[in-house]
C-alpha cells in the first residue's frame, strides 16, 4: 500500500513567509525543500523500486506511480551523508519538480511543512561541510538545531544526474 500526502498550499491559511516542505535527512540533521518545487509526499515499499544496475550509489531506483516513472534518488547520500539503510522497508519520498524536470527524492522522514521568511534564510558557508554548500539556499538557524534550506534546482542539476557534465550520470 502507498501512503500519499497532496502537498498543495492551503490559500485560505494566513502566510507568515514561504512555505517549506520539512524533512529529516539523518538523525541529526533536518532540511527544508521549497513548497512550490514539492509536488507530492509518497511512503512507499522498498519492493515497489526497480533496481537499475551500473548507476551511481545515489540512485535507489525507479518508480512507476500512476502512469509516471521517476528515478528515486538517496537524498542524503547524494548529498555526502550517511545513506538511507539499505535493509529499509519503505522509503519517504517527495516528488520534486522544476522546470520539467522531476525526481523522487528519499529521506529518513518527512516532518510536514514549515513557514519562514527569506530574510532569515543565512548564508552556510564556514558551518556546513564544503559538498554540501553547492545545493543550499542556505540555513535557518533553530532552537537546537538548524534547519538547511535545499536549492531544488541544484539538486537536479547535480553532476552525478546531469548528463552533459559527468562521465558516470543516470542517463549515460
Amino acid at each position: 500500500m502507498i501512503s500519499t500526502l497532496n502537498l498543495q498550499a492551503n490559500r485560505s491559511q494566513k502566510a507568515v513567509g514561504q512555505a517549506y516542505l520539512k524533512f529529516q535527512l539523518d538523525s541529526k540533521t533536518q532540511a527544508a525543500l521549497p513548497m512550490d518545487a514539492a509536488q507530492e509526499v509518497l511512503i512507499v515499499p522498498s519492493s515497489r523500486l526497480t533496481f537499475m544496475p551500473n548507476m551511481p550509489s545515489c540512485i535507489l531506483g525507479l518508480l512507476n506511480q500512476r502512469s509516471r516513472v521517476f528515478w528515486v534518488i538517496d537524498l542524503p547520500q547524494l548529498l555526502e551523508m550517511q545513506p538511507l539503510p539499505s535493509d529499509t522497508q519503505q522509503y519517504s519520498l517527495t516528488i520534486v519538480r522544476v522546470g520539467n524536470a522531476v525526481l523522487a527524492l528519499a529521506v529518513m522522514n518527512v516532518k510536514g511543512v514549515t513557514r519562514f521568511p527569506s530574510e532569515v534564510i543565512q548564508s552556510p558557508i564556514g558551518t556546513v561541510a564544503p559538498g554540501l554548500t553547492p545545493y543550499l539556499r542556505g540555513l535557518v538557524p533553530q532552537e537546537r538545531e538548524i534547519l538547511l534550506v535545499l536549492d531544488p534546482e541544484a539538486i537536479l542539476n547535480s553532476s552525478v544526474l546531469d548528463p552533459n557534465r559527468s562521465a558516470n550520470n543516470v542517463f549515460a
